[in-house]
């Protein structure tokens, strides 16, 4: 059975998640984590030039951002200073697979809140999110 965890807004609104990745399969993957916690996915973007422009068209309707650090184009890492300089006070959540310790240091020197490791562990995300959130 699937243990049943809802993260909510502290006066009980949803939380608004903006997904970015390259991979299709983990998108939706990390879509139906945070839905399966009541949180609102509002935005799935492939690729990092679409993920800034659809960062400042949610805002300020979009409360985190789960962002992969490797992606063709323009990487997370440039897409995480582009988002924290339109908005210093985002939530950015960077996605990584093991082995990437010094790139998570530089996210995270850089304004990122966390990281969640691929591959995915529903509960380990949900609990990642939920601390980054203060939820």
């Amino acid at each position: 059975m699937v243990e049943q965890i809802t993260i909510r807004k502290p006066d009980g609104g949803k939380y608004k998640a903006l997904v970015v990745d390259d991979s299709a399969f983990t998108l939706k993957q990390i879509t139906q984590i945070l839905m399966s916690a009541d949180i609102e996915v509002v935005g799935n973007a492939p690729n990092g030039e679409t993920a800034i422009r659809m960062y400042k068209e949610l805002y300020p309707n979009v409360d985190f951002v789960t962002l992969d650090i490797t992606m063709p184009d323009v990487d997370g890492l440039h897409v995480l200073k582009e988002i924290m300089s339109f908005d210093p006070n985002a939530k950015v959540i960077m996605v990584t697979a093991l082995g990437r310790e010094d790139i998570v240091k530089t996210a995270i020197m850089n304004g990122a809140k966390g990281f969640i490791l691929k591959p995915l562990d529903r509960l380990k995300v949900l609990e990642r999110i939920k601390a980054i959130l203060g939820a």
